[in-house]
C-alpha cells in the first residue's frame, strides 16, 4: 500500500501536522507512522556547505595563492551531530511504499533550502510526486488548507535557486574576503591590540555593512559639536489666559535671511536676540564697555506692547491606525518599549506561532491578503476570551467594522510576497498561562495593533495663530485630541519596561488626577480662546523673553532602530508612514537580521547594552571597519548590499537566471580579492588605528 510522507522543519511542527491529520500511529525513532501516512522532521539544517579543504586538503592552509576560491561545483556534507536524523529522513524519502512527498518546512526561502539540501543528498528519485505545503499559521484549518492546496514542488524551483545562491554568496564572500583580509592585515591587528589571542578577520556580505552603519553613526556622535541658539518668545494674553508665540524670520522680517540667524527661529548669539527684543519693546538695555548688552533677567519690561492677529488657521486632523506588524516593526517596538533584543522578540514570536497564537513571524509584509480579509471575523471573534481586549472585540463585532476592511490600506495583495502581516489567529488562547510575562506583553502588542485597524481614526482639533509685533511675526499652534478612535485600543498596552510597583497612596492618586483634570480644563479654555480669535484683533503682550536651546547629536542605534535601518537599506526613517511608502529590499531578510546582529556582538565587533538596547562599536569593531574601508570599501555600502538582496528576489521571481547572478557574484569576488592582493597600505592603516584607539583609552 502506498503512503504519503510529510516532512516538517522541527519535531514540534511535525506534531501539529500529526494532530491536524489525525495521525495516531505508532511513534518511531524520528518519525510517526500510520496506515497511510508518515510524518518526519528535520531539526533545522541537516546539510551544510563543505569547507575548502573538502575540495583539496591543501586548502586547509590559508594562502593568498589559493584565492580567489571559486568552486565549479559546490560540495555539501551532513552536519555530524544530526547525522542520525538525516539517515532516518533519507530512508523514509527513498522507501518504496512512499509515492508522494509533502514538503512542510517553513514557508520561506530558508525553509525551502533546508528541504532541497536533504533531497539532494538523499538522492530522492524524480519518479516520486513532490508537493509544497505553504501555510501562514499552525492552526488546524490552515494546515489542512495548505495540504489540500499544495502545489507541485517544481513551482518553487526559482525560490530554491535564490536560496542556493544566497548561501553560495555568503560562502564565497565569507571564505574569500575573510581569508584575504586576515592574511593581509590580521597580524597587524593582533600586534596593535597587543594580544596573543588569534582570531580571523570575519567579513560578510550583510554583517560588514551593518558594522559600517554602526561605526559611522558612532563617529557622527563623536564628532558632533553642540551649537547654542536663542529663540525669542512672546507671551500674549488672550481672554483670561495666555499663549506663547515663537519668533520666525519670515519674509518681511528685518531678519529675513540674516547671517545673525542659526535657523529662521533662532539667533546664533544671545545679544542679537536681546537687541531684537529691545527694538520691539522700545526700551534698550545698557551697553557694556566691551560692546555686549548688559542684560539682567530673561524678561524685557514691556510698555503697552500689542500683538496684531494676522492669521488664524483652524482644522481637524485625522490620524489613522498604523499598519500591522511585520517582524522588523515588531522588533523595533519591543526594543523600544520592553528593552528586549530583536533575537529575543523573534524567539518569542516563533513560540507564539508554534502555540498557534499568531501567524508566521518571518514576514516583511504589513498588510493582509484579500483571502484572509474575507475570513477575518474568525480571528477577531477568537479573541473574546482575552479579558484585556474583550470590550474592543465586542465593539468590533457589534458594529460590523471588520466587513469593509478589504477596501482599506490594510489589505493589499501586491504588497505581499511570501506571507501577510503578523496577526493573532484567535486560537491557542489557552496557552496564555504557559507564557512568560515578556511573551504575554509581545502577544498583547500584536493583538492590540491588529484590533486597532477596525476602529476609526483619532481626531484632533488643531489651531495655528500668527501674530505680529512691529514688523516681526510670532507663531503659535495647539492640538487637542477630540476623538480618541483607535488610540483607546493601543493606549491600554503597557509600554514601559519597568515592572516597579506603584507605592503611592489613594490621596496621591487623587491629587495627580485632579491636577491632570485641571490641566485639561486649562488647555480646553486656551483652545477655545484661540479658536475664537479673528484677524486684526489686538492682543496685549505680557512679556518677551529668550529661550536658549542647543543642537543635539544624532541618536545612536538601538537594537530595534538598527533592524529598521537594515530593512530600509541603511536609512533610519523614524516616520512610520514614510517607511511604508519607500520600503524596498533591505539589508538581509526578516529571518536573518537578528541573527546577524547577534553574531556581530558575539565576535566582539559590536557592543549591546542589554538594559537600554543601545548599540556601539568596540575597538576591535572599529579596527575591522578601517581594514575593510581601506581594502574592500564597497562591502560597507548599504545600497550595494541591498542590491544583492534585490537580485536574489529577482531570481526567486524568475526575472533573472541563476547563471546571470552567479556570473556577477564570482566577478565581484574575484576583482575584490585581486584588489586586496595589490594593496600596500599597512602603514597608513596603523595611523588610522592609533586615531581610533584614542577614543577607547580608559
Amino acid at each position: 500500500m502506498s503512503k504519503s510522507l510529510y516532512i516538517a522543519e522541527k519535531p514540534s511542527v511535525a506534531r501539529e501536522f500529526a494532530k491536524a491529520l489525525k495521525i495516531t500511529g505508532r511513534n518511531q525513532n524520528g518519525y510517526i507512522e500510520s496506515e497511510n501516512a508518515i510524518i518526519t522532521w528535520c531539526v533545522g539544517h541537516l546539510v551544510t556547505m563543505s569547507y575548502p579543504e573538502a575540495y583539496d586538503p591543501a586548502l586547509k592552509r590559508w594562502s593568498m595563492a589559493s584565492l580567489p576560491f571559486l568552486p565549479k561545483k559546490y560540495r555539501y556534507e551532513i552536519i555530524p551531530n544530526v547525522k542520525k536524523q538525516f539517515e532516518i529522513v533519507k530512508g523514509l524519502l527513498n522507501r518504496k511504499d512512499v509515492d508522494k512527498i509533502y514538503v512542510c518546512t517553513d514557508s520561506g526561502r530558508e525553509g525551502e533550502y533546508i528541504y532541497r539540501l536533504v533531497e539532494q543528498e538523499a538522492k530522492v528519485p524524480d519518479t516520486k510526486e513532490k508537493r509544497r505545503v505553504w501555510i501562514d499559521s499552525q492552526t488546524e484549518e490552515e494546515i489542512l488548507r495548505g495540504i489540500r492546496e499544495a502545489k507541485p514542488l517544481s513551482d518553487y524551483d526559482n525560490l530554491a535557486d535564490a536560496a542556493y545562491l544566497r548561501a553560495q554568496e555568503d560562502y564565497l564572500m565569507g571564505i574569500n574576503f575573510s581569508r584575504a583580509l586576515t592574511l593581509k592585515y590580521g597580524n597587524g591587528v593582533q600586534r596593535f591590540l597587543n594580544t596573543k589571542k588569534w582570531s580571523a578577520i570575519s567579513v560578510g556580505r550583510v554583517m560588514t555593512c551593518v558594522l559600517g552603519m554602526v561605526v559611522r553613526r558612532e563617529r557622527e556622535v563623536r564628532d558632533f559639536v553642540k551649537t547654542p541658539f536663542y529663540r525669542v518668545m512672546a507671551q500674549v494674553k488672550v481672554g483670561d489666559t495666555d499663549f506663547l508665540g515663537e519668533f520666525r524670520a519670515v519674509e518681511g522680517s528685518k531678519y529675513f535671511n540674516s547671517p545673525l540667524l542659526y535657523k529662521e527661529n533662532g539667533f546664533k548669539e544671545k545679544t542679537s536676540a536681546v537687541h531684537m527684543i529691545a527694538e520691539l519693546a522700545g526700551e534698550y538695555p545698557a551697553v557694556n564697555n566691551d560692546g555686549t548688552w548688559n542684560w539682567q533677567g530673561k524678561d524685557t519690561p514691556i510698555s503697552q506692547l500689542l500683538a496684531e492677529v494676522i492669521k488664524v488657521d483652524k482644522k481637524k486632523e485625522k490620524k489613522n491606525p498604523p499598519l500591522l506588524f511585520n517582524l522588523a516593526e515588531l522588533q523595533n517596538e519591543c526594543s523600544k518599549n520592553y528593552k528586549i533584543s530583536p533575537d529575543e522578540t523573534l524567539k518569542i514570536t516563533q513560540e507564539l506561532y508554534e502555540k498557534k497564537m499568531v501567524t508566521y513571524p518571518r514576514t516583511d509584509a504589513r498588510v493582509l491578503s484579500t483571502a484572509v480579509a474575507k475570513e477575518i471575523r474568525k480571528n477577531i471573534q477568537g479573541l473574546q476570551g482575552l479579558n484585556m481586549v474583550r470590550g474592543f472585540v465586542t465593539e468590533i463585532i457589534e458594529s460590523g467594522s471588520y466587513k469593509g476592511i478589504a477596501k482599506t490600506r490594510y489589505v493589499n495583495d501586491k504588497q505581499i510576497t511570501d506571507h501577510y502581516a503578523i496577526i493573532p489567529t484567535g486560537q491557542g488562547i489557552e496557552n496564555l498561562r504557559t507564557l512568560s510575562h515578556t511573551a504575554i506583553r509581545v502577544y498583547e502588542s500584536i493583538v492590540r495593533r491588529f484590533l486597532s485597524i477596525f476602529f476609526p481614526a483619532a481626531v484632533y482639533r488643531k489651531v495655528g495663530v500668527t501674530v505680529k509685533i512691529g514688523s516681526e511675526s510670532f507663531f503659535a499652534s495647539m492640538r487637542m485630541l477630540e476623538s480618541e478612535g483607535y488610540l483607546k485600543v493601543l493606549g491600554g498596552a503597557k509600554t514601559k519596561s519597568s515592572n516597579k510597583t506603584n507605592d503611592r497612596n489613594d490621596s496621591d492618586d487623587k491629587k495627580n488626577s485632579d491636577e491632570g483634570e485641571s490641566e485639561k480644563d486649562t488647555e480646553k479654555e486656551l483652545l477655545a480662546a484661540l479658536m475664537n480669535l479673528r484677524k486684526g484683533k489686538m492682543l496685549p503682550v505680557n512679556a518677551l523673553n529668550i529661550k536658549e536651546g542647543e543642537t543635539t547629536p544624532p541618536k545612536r542605534y538601538n537594537s530595534g532602530s538598527l533592524i529598521l535601518a537594515m530593512e530600509n537599506a541603511g536609512q533610519l526613517i523614524e516616520d512610520e508612514e514614510l517607511r511604508a511608502q519607500i520600503k524596498g529590499s533591505g539589508i538581509g531578510t526578516s529571518a536573518t537580521r537578528a541573527e546577524i546582529l547577534n553574531k556581530l556582538v558575539k565576535i566582539n565587533y559590536l557592543s549591546l547594552n542589554k538594559k537600554t538596547q543601545i548599540i556601539t562599536p568596540t575597538l576591535l569593531g572599529e579596527l575591522i571597519y578601517e581594514v575593510v574601508n581601506s581594502s574592500i570599501k564597497s562591502l560597507l555600502n548599504a545600497e550595494l548590499t541591498a542590491s544583492w538582496e534585490k537580485g536574489l528576489t529577482y531570481v526567486a521571481e524568475g526575472q533573472i537566471t541563476k547563471e546571470e547572478y552567479t556570473s556577477k557574484l564570482e566577478g565581484f569576488v574575484a576583482r575584490r580579492v585581486e584588489g586586496v592582493k595589490a594593496l600596500n597600505n599597512q602603514t597608513m592603516l596603523m595611523k588610522a588605528f592609533q586615531e581610533v584607539a584614542s577614543y577607547y583609552k580608559k
